[in-house]
Parts: structure tokens; sequence; C-alpha cells
């Protein structure tokens, strides 16, 4: 991935690495860029130091990326893909990553099969992750820098899910830390010291027993809904961990976000089994 920039009066007799700083890439970044990738101004290849100049074109080169997942070929559902990141509809009961108990079942080895097919030079980059259990829309970037550009502050993305539930629990909003259950290597429990996890709920149908609720995320904890909603009283129907049962229903059904390359706010919303996409010119 190659980002280019033309210098301004605003930006003049600035350094390079400084200049890129501003503009989101990180430390990190920039000295793989230099050391693996490309530094060049106005065609030619440059240092760090160097002091820039009104009307200077300005590229950085990003270092080619591998990656060690084994490609499978998973079915893979794209809604929107452009040069730079991609939003899937993850299917349920599908791990994100490889682990050793999922070495090559996982949507990590799905999407590396499809950037093979593709030529898509890029590793696995998971801006948003969804439990095995839970199914819908995810976004992919297929580089460090747009990865990054989202990942030092998840709250850009902004995420609604549907959830399947207990009782009723209306509406409102969980503000209530969560963090590792003492004794348990999976589960979460609501705890004092724990990270800020806050959820905006309401009910979008009801009857005797359950109701379909709509959960709107402000942080991205680990089962976040799912401690959210079990500490209502009002756990996810057939949730093994927070409740009983063998399988519950939480679909990720909406996303909607700044794009970092083009800056249009984008939303991705599911209706009916179909996807649409509404764009907005920032």
């Amino acid at each position: 991935m190659i980002l280019q920039f033309e210098i301004d009066e605003q930006h003049k007799d600035m350094r390079l690495d400084e200049f890129f700083y501003l503009h989101g890439i990180s430390k990190k970044l920039v000295k793989d860029s230099r050391n693996h990738g490309e530094i060049l101004v106005n065609g030619e290849k440059q240092y760090l130091c160097y002091k820039t100049v009104t009307g200077d074109s300005v590229a950085i080169v990003f270092p080619k990326e591998t990656s060690h997942v084994i490609p499978v070929d998973i079915p893979l559902k794209v809604v929107y893909e452009d040069d730079y990141l991609m939003i899937i509809d993850k299917q349920p009961n599908l791990a994100c990553i490889p682990v050793k108990k999922y070495l090559t079942e996982s949507l990590g080895n799905a999407i590396m099969y499809y950037y093979q097919a593709n030529h898509i030079e890029s590793a696995i980059h998971l801006v948003n992750r969804l439990d095995k259990e839970t199914s819908g829309l995810m976004m992919i970037a297929k580089s460090r820098y747009v990865h990054d550009a989202f990942s030092h502050d998840i709250k850009q993305v902004k995420r609604v899910y549907h959830a399947l539930v207990k009782g009723n629990p209306g509406q409102g909003t969980v503000n209530a830390p969560i963090d590792h259950a003492e004794g348990h290597g999976t589960k979460r429990e609501v705890k004092e010291g724990g990270k800020e996890a806050i959820t905006h709920y309401r009910t979008i149908k009801t009857t005797k027993d359950y109701s379909l609720v709509e959960c709107k995320l402000e942080t991205g904890r680990t089962h976040q809904i799912r401690v959210h909603m079990a500490y209502l009283g009002c756990p996810l129907v057939g949730d093994p961990l927070y409740g009983e049962g063998e399988g519950f229903y939480l679909d990720s059904v909406e996303i909607a976000f700044k794009h970092p390359i083009t800056q249009q706010c984008m939303t991705l919303k599911k209706v009916f089994n179909d996807v649409r996409i509404k764009k907005i010119k920032s």
C-alpha cells in the first residue's frame, strides 16, 4: 500500500517522520517502512530527517505483508470491498482467528484463501471481532495502516446487534465494568475494577418468555452483550456460558464508520438477509 501527500504551506519545514505521525501513521509502521518499504520525495528515496518544502510530493510505501495463516476454502460472504478494507457477513459457529483447536477452521483461514485467490497481499487485520457463535457484519482492514486508524479508538466504529434474550429488559443503558471471572478461562463478569463497558439496549419485540433486543456498543469488551444481558437478569436464550442451553442468537446487524482514506461516512445495515450500504461524503 502507498500513501501520497502534497505538501502545502501549513506543513512545510517538517521532518518527514513528524509529518507521517501527524497523519496517523504509527512510529513502528514509519520505522518498518523506512527499513522494508520506501520513503519518497518527488519520486526519489529520502531520509526521515528531510525537511518538507511546499509543493513536495511525498509518498510512503508500506512494507509487503505476509501471514502464516493457512488458506482454506471456507465460504466467505463479502458485502462491501474496496482497496483498503472489506465488510463481511460472518456465519455463526465460526471462530475468528485460528488457534490450536481451530487451526484450519476459522474466519482467518477463509480470509487468507480469499486474499490468495484475489492476489491481495495482506496479513489478517480484524478491526472488530465476534464470538465464535455470533454472526454478522465485521470489518477487515487490508493493511496495518487502515487497521491502526481504527484500533486506537474502536468507538469510531459504531456497532449494532440483535439478540434473543429471556424476559423483557425494556430499554436503557448498562454502564458496568467487565473483567475475567475468577477461576474460569473464558467467562467474564461485571466486576468492580474491570474495564469500562457500556451497552445501550432497547426491546424491539417481545413474547411471554422472550424478547428480541437491539444493543448498541460504545466499547468492545469480550462477551460484552452476553455479560450485560445476564447482569440485567435477561441472559441470551441458549447461552451455555451465561445461562443455559446449547446455542444462542446474536447478530451484528449494523456497522458505521468514517472511511480513513476516502473520509466518507459509511453505514452498512442488514435487512432481511440483505445488506444496504449508505455513503455520505464528509
